[in-house]
């Protein structure tokens, strides 16, 4: 019963916060998702330490619930009628984003004197970027024009180019060291991430396909909650059983939804509401699970990490968007809004850690101590491009 009270009781309190939060932020250079991540940090176990362990013990959980819904919006917002004019843009400045952070912290990081294995491995995990931050800063920014549709457009394909990215670095590595274990070939994570992406884009089309035609029909033209959230909630729970990415599931089945139910007036109206519920305790959460003497164990090595991560993106966004001839603002702006780093980066460390255990130790401190920059310091610089993107372009 005590246990039911607090879960109960926290869950109301984030809740509420959530509401306060989003009140403070209009008043503060402060986006809402840093201030609720310092929010979970105060009452997290680094400080307060006051979320009981019943509701904590969750978060993993909710976390895959609200990236769930986080790509099923992203999806969305991937129509032909909003790419027509932006496909190359986005596809350009995606590609040379994640290649260009990837190249830029490599070197960054042999310079200082890392050893070349771990510099490719660090340089490959820095391509990931925060989906559900951005999407959230967005949201609350009500900001509808073609900046913002293409940094949407360019966070929902972000992950697929880590993933084989970082399933390069993972081949390369293992090259590097000589391993002649026969039971893996240099090949092997490559043939994964394409398997994982594979995979996750034949069950986003296996379920978007005849969810798009049966959903929706039973008030007509706008599908109620449950059937926005069960086909959901079903494509990541197969994604996770059959171990692809469940992020790009949720993704593909949401553009096919998008694309091809013509029936719908407002597809995706059903689960916006809920998700921003969701987004909430996620974040606070995130908070409260950051542990910030990361940071103290930083050095000079996360000062590079951080730095060339902040220049690659900068000039990987600048050089997609010279190439497909995009507008000023996205040429000056992009890289800046693509900052946001998190679960994705330090899921992408403990594999490579896993893998090559001699690296464990710089791998994870540098990833950690960095990400918890990005998650706290990306929002805001988010934030702030997308205000001088529109700023420039009425000017």
């Amino acid at each position: 019963m005590e246990s039911s009270a607090q879960f109960i009781l926290t869950i109301g309190s984030i809740l509420l916060l959530g509401l306060f939060t989003s009140s403070l932020a209009q008043r503060s250079f402060l986006p809402r998702v840093t201030l609720l991540l310092i929010f979970g940090i105060i009452i997290g176990q680094e400080w307060l330490d006051v979320i009981p362990r019943v509701f904590s013990d969750y978060f993993d959980i909710i976390a895959d619930i609200t990236l769930l819904m986080v790509g099923f919006l992203l999806g969305g917002k991937l129509t032909g009628e909003s790419l027509k004019e932006s496909a190359g843009i986005v596809f350009w400045i995606s590609l040379c984003a994640a290649l260009s952070t990837s190249l830029v912290v490599t070197i960054g990081l042999i310079l200082a004197g890392l050893s070349n294995e771990i510099a490719i491995l660090l340089g490959c995990i820095a391509a990931a970027t925060a989906p559900a931050a951005i999407l959230d800063i967005i949201n609350e920014q009500h900001k509808e024009n073609k900046f913002s549709n293409i940094l949407l457009s360019t966070v929902a394909i972000d992950d697929a180019w880590a993933l084989i990215i970082f399933a390069l670095g993972m081949s390369i590595v293992k090259t590097i060291n000589g391993d002649n274990d026969p039971g893996i070939n240099n090949n092997f994570f490559l043939l994964t991430a394409l398997i994982d992406i594979g995979g996750a884009i034949l069950l986003g089309l296996a379920i978007g396909l005849p969810a798009a035609y049966l959903t929706g029909r039973i008030k007509p033209g706008q599908p109620v909650i449950s059937e926005a959230l069960g086909i959901v909630f079903v494509c990541g729970g197969l994604a996770i059983w059959l171990d692809v990415s469940f992020l790009i599931a949720a993704m593909i089945m949401g553009a096919v939804i998008a694309n091809l139910a013509k029936h719908h007036d407002y597809p995706f109206h059903a689960i916006e509401g809920i998700e921003s519920t969701f987004m909430v305790i996620f974040f606070v959460l995130a908070g409260a699970s950051l542990e910030l003497q990361a940071l103290k164990e930083i050095g000079l090595l996360g000062l590079v990490y951080i730095t060339s991560r902040t220049i690659g993106k900068f000039l990987g966004a600048r050089l997609g968007g010279e190439i497909s001839q995009a507008d000023k603002q996205i040429k000056d702006w992009m890289g800046i809004a693509l900052l946001p780093q998190a679960g994705v980066a330090i899921g992408m460390a403990l594999v490579a850690s896993n893998q090559f255990p001699e690296y464990r130790q710089t791998l994870l401190s540098i990833v950690v101590s960095s990400t918890v920059f990005f998650e706290l310091i990306g929002p805001v610089l988010t934030r702030f491009a997308i205000v001088k993107a529109e700023n420039t372009k009425k000017a």
